[in-house]
């Protein structure tokens, strides 16, 4: 509303803009509005907007009965269509053009949908007309449809790309026509592996050489080992030496929940190596379809003996003439059925155990070619001191240490990957990554300076203990500190030796216990280690005078033990021998330290100093070791022959040294 100006003589004279721009200031002054009754003015105008709309445009509708309906409506044909709502009432459509009065439909109530359509299919009958009604069907199609649906998108794929619900049983096996891409000088370390599976190659190329002789080709080989040996690597080398196909399957992949798949796919995978004859057919991981039998006649075990059984039978079907080798790989060969390691199917059992130091040499030089190296490093003999440097590592550790040392050469913008790169990889796969973020306090670093300290100068003065590479205490991985040595490369062990290994393993927790008195859970894998040190002397290698000359096998780690494979009072026997094992060690380990005191203590503090420890820094604190020592390299430069063992004219003294 907007009051009349003073001077304004016309009731019906309208405000200009500028007086009525005034007049509202003057409202407001006289009548403030706060914000909160702003917001209620809105909220009223809109709702108040919405009751218009809803009340304007809003369908009306009417009930009827069913006979008006019959009657009125449906026999004089002026119904469009009927609409079936919640199950409860039905909606009446008027045909276009027919005028209902003022409602928009009619409706009426229904006692369920099956009587009603009952009722309306026999009224069709009698006025014999036909009347098109729409129902909501999609709560009872949705399941269905979804269920097809699933089926047809989430089922085995064709090899083209293309789905379809009934080729699950066939093989997923993949096939390589074209070369492998992998030679025999591309796996290194298993030399003798090499030789026995060579015969195999021959056979793929020149097959009539031994049929002649009368001569039958093996029809498979098993490649076993612990992981990271190379047994995939040398099958693949072995079809690229023959250039033939190779095919490749996991066992893991003949497993389905469906009944009948995993023999389907057997089936399938011998048929596509028959048809791409000759080839070899590799089966990774054959533990997973070949376990022993026996264990259960239902579920998931049944499925995998019906499984198992038509590899059988498809391995022992198969004829020399096929030209079809089939190669298998597991490192768990202790857990396959008997009936699949007899000859005629597989005839030879190849075991690939990690390299020796000859084997990781050889491995290093194949993995240190296509990296951009220092020029001031020699191939060669450098491969040898990470080869003395990394004792136990199979292949894929090697592996992992070349590309580490690659890894942290580039994150430093270096433009080639030197020496010190490679120690850091060591240590990256060894003892894991370096914790710059992680801060021990004062008393924690003591601790595991001292702990540190006690196993360096137990091992320096234990004749029989492996020799001291580097201490740190520098955080890796789980553990705060670490110890690295340099172990021989030996198969055998004495008495002596093992019970030294147990004495060094003890002197972080008997240096705990001199200095600080109290000791802390930071030796719990020292513990761990020399208790299964023990045990294995008492249990399997009959080192103990009062059990005897006897040996059981120890429970492996993840097995139930169902029963023992002795009695009550040899366990109880076994058990104090391995106690008295254990104290003796310790007590002679708690003597030396005793009396090398001041040695350890003089260790520890460098540590806190400098966080890590060379063996030259040792040799400082201690003096010389005071048993004769060789390393490994040396011993190995020495074996190599008479080229080797002078030194060549380009490599210097300083690269010969640990």
């Amino acid at each position: 509303f907007f009051p009349k100006s003073d001077g304004a003589t016309d009731a019906n004279k309208s405000v200009g803009g500028e007086e009525r721009l005034k007049l509202n200031r003057n409202i407001f002054d006289h009548f403030p509005l706060d914000e909160k009754a702003l917001r209620n003015l809105a909220i009223g105008a809109a709702g108040m907007a919405s009751a218009f709309f809803y009340f304007y445009f809003r369908e009306t509708g009417i009930q009827i009965s069913w006979k008006d309906f019959v009657h009125h409506y449906l026999s004089r044909g002026v119904v469009d269509h009927l609409e079936v709502v919640n199950k409860q009432y039905v909606k009446v459509i008027p045909a276009r053009g027919v005028n209902t009065s003022d409602v928009s439909y009619l409706w009426f109530n229904i006692g369920s949908v099956e009587s009603f359509e009952h009722k309306l299919e026999a009224a069709h009958r009698e006025l014999t007309s036909c009347l098109p009604i729409h129902r909501t069907l999609l709560y009872r199609v949705l399941p269905t449809f979804l269920l097809v649906s699933f089926l047809l998108l989430a089922g085995p794929r064709r090899r083209r790309g293309r789905a379809h619900p009934f080729s699950i049983g066939q093989s997923k096996a993949k096939l390589i026509k074209d070369d492998v891409g992998v030679r025999f000088k591309d796996v290194a370390g298993c030399e003798e592996a090499k030789l026995e599976i060579l015969e195999f190659v021959n056979f793929l190329k020149n097959p009539q050489q031994y049929k002649e002789l009368g001569a039958k080709i093996p029809k498979g080989a098993l490649l076993s080992g612990p992981p990271g040996t190379g047994k995939t690597l040398l099958a693949k080398a072995t079809a690229g030496e023959a250039q033939v196909p190779f095919i490749t399957v996991s066992g893991s992949e003949f497993q389905e929940i469906f009944v009948g798949v995993g023999a389907a796919r057997i089936r399938d995978t011998f048929a596509m190596a028959r048809k791409n004859a000759p080839c070899i057919l590799f089966i990774d991981e054959i533990d997973a379809v070949g376990k022993k039998r026996g264990g259960g006649n239902f579920g998931d075990q049944s499925e995998q003996e019906n499984t198992l059984n038509q590899l059988l039978v498809e391995m022992h079907g198969f004829k020399s003439s096929t030209n079809v080798v089939v190669l298998a790989g597991t490192n768990r060969a202790e857990v396959l059925d008997p009936a699949l390691m007899r000859p005629g199917r597989f005839d030879r059992h190849i075991y690939i155990g990690p390299p020796d130091i000859k084997g990781r040499a050889s491995i290093f030089k194949v993995h240190l070619r296509p990296l951009k190296l220092d020029p001031r490093i020699q191939v060669e003999a450098f491969a040898r001191k990470l080869a003395a440097l990394t004792p136990g590592f199979t292949g894929a550790d090697i592996a992992n240490v070349c590309n580490e040392a690659a890894l942290i050469a580039a994150r430093h913008l270096n433009q080639h990957i030197s020496t010190k790169h490679f120690e850091q990889a060591v240590e990256r796969v060894v003892g894991g990554l370096e914790k710059k973020s992680q801060v021990l306090q004062l008393p924690e670093r003591t601790t595991v300076a001292y702990h540190e300290a006690g196993h360096a100068v137990a091992g320096w003065f234990l004749e029989h203990a492996d020799p001291l590479l580097k201490v740190s205490i520098v955080p890796r991985g789980k553990g705060l500190g670490y110890a690295q040595y340099l172990p021989k490369e030996q198969h055998l062990f004495t008495q002596e030796q093992l019970f030294d290994r147990m004495c060094m393993m003890l002197g972080g927790r008997v240096a705990e216990q001199v200095f600080f008195r109290r000791i802390t859970t930071g030796a719990h894998d020292d513990l761990r280690k020399v208790t299964q040190s023990a045990y294995a002397q008492v249990v399997q290698f009959g080192m103990s005078e009062a059990v005897g000359q006897v040996s059981f096998e120890l429970p492996q780690r993840g097995l139930k033990v169902t029963e023992k494979p002795f009695s009550e009072p040899t366990a109880q026997l076994i058990d104090r021998e391995v106690r008295l094992l254990i104290d003796s060690a310790y007590q002679r380990t708690l003597q030396l330290v005793m009396d090398k005191k001041a040695m350890v203590e003089k260790v520890a503090k460098r540590l806190l100093e400098r966080e890590i420890l060379e063996k030259s820094d040792m040799v400082e604190l201690l003096g010389p070791r005071p048993f004769r020592e060789k390393s490994t390299y040396e011993e190995f430069v020495e074996e190599l022959g008479g080229a080797c063992r002078r030194t060549p004219p380009d490599l210097r003294p300083e690269e010969l040294e640990l």
